[in-house]
């Protein structure tokens, strides 16, 4: 098989990744507290080909003698764009909408066994019976128990209100008492760019070893006791249709031209074949 197709082969690839990426978005554009994914694309050069046997400008010269021969395109990097999405409101005390770029809930999820700390925007909340219906805890619409400063947030049941404050304090009524039950976990996000989707509209922490930082390098607490979220109201996807439909045009039409040069390149093959 040629260089040309080779290339155009390893990029169609890559671009059919790109057009996952933006049918994901456009799928989840009425997703509560859905963030955009970004596609970034680089070039793969790998091969010098050292034929100049006088390079011009030799003397000072930094880069490499001769030519370098790329294998296509791959995707760089896959983004998050945590900028908010505008806020709807629904009269529900247990729905939450954060206010400020790169802030997040924090969940607990549970598989295969391992327990970990997931983060996401989504602020529509539930309340689950545990402990033999004694308690309620406070959870996700997936049943994943969302966190508090001390961890998950239960409930002792039998209150008549529950409230969600400005500043993440949860205050339940009971008759004509007041208490505080807890206090919602929201962190920030340092370098929003590390964390990894997980499925569910969650993000995770990347491996920490083996990129050599800490997680306060990566996610740390907000600032407590500040106005952070709007209770009885959702955080909207962030997803901008229209920008979602170039790029996806714009991707098709990559991977039309790409597919072109496949078909060109064999039929050129074909008439070098045919010679005499």
């Amino acid at each position: 098989m040629s260089r040309t197709m080779i290339q155009a082969a390893v990029t169609m690839n890559q671009l059919q990744n790109k057009l996952d990426i933006v049918g994901n978005n456009m799928a989840n554009s009425q997703t509560t507290g859905y963030k955009t994914r970004q596609a970034d694309f680089s070039s793969l050069l790998f091969q010098q080909i050292d034929n100049m046997t006088d390079p011009a400008n030799a003397e000072g010269r930094l880069t490499p003698d001769g030519v370098r021969v790329g294998s296509g395109a791959k995707l760089g990097s896959v983004n998050v764009d945590l900028r908010p999405g505008s806020i709807q409101e629904t009269d529900r005390a247990l729905d939450t909408a954060l206010l400020e770029e790169n802030h997040l809930f924090e969940i607990q999820v549970t598989e295969n066994g391992v327990t970990e700390p997931r983060y996401t925007r989504d602020g529509s909340f539930y309340i689950t019976p545990v402990n033999d219906d004694q308690d309620v805890m406070l959870t996700t619409k997936d049943g994943y128990p969302v966190l508090g400063e001390d961890g998950p947030i239960i409930i002792a049941d039998g209150f008549d209100d529950i409230t969600i404050q400005p500043n993440g304090q949860i205050s339940v009524q009971r008759g004509n008492v007041n208490e505080n039950a807890g206090s919602l976990a929201i962190s920030e996000a340092i370098q929003p760019e590390l964390l990894e989707t997980t499925g569910d509209n969650a993000f995770r922490l990347p491996d920490l070893e083996e990129l050599g930082y800490d997680i306060a390098d990566i996610i740390q607490p907000a600032e407590a006791n500040t106005d952070a979220l709007q209770s009885g109201a959702l955080e909207q996807s962030n997803v901008d249709l229209a920008q979602q439909m170039t790029d996806m045009i714009n991707t098709q039409r990559s991977y039309q031209f790409n597919a072109r040069t496949i078909s060109m390149t064999d039929q050129m093959m074909g008439l070098v074949n045919q010679l005499r």
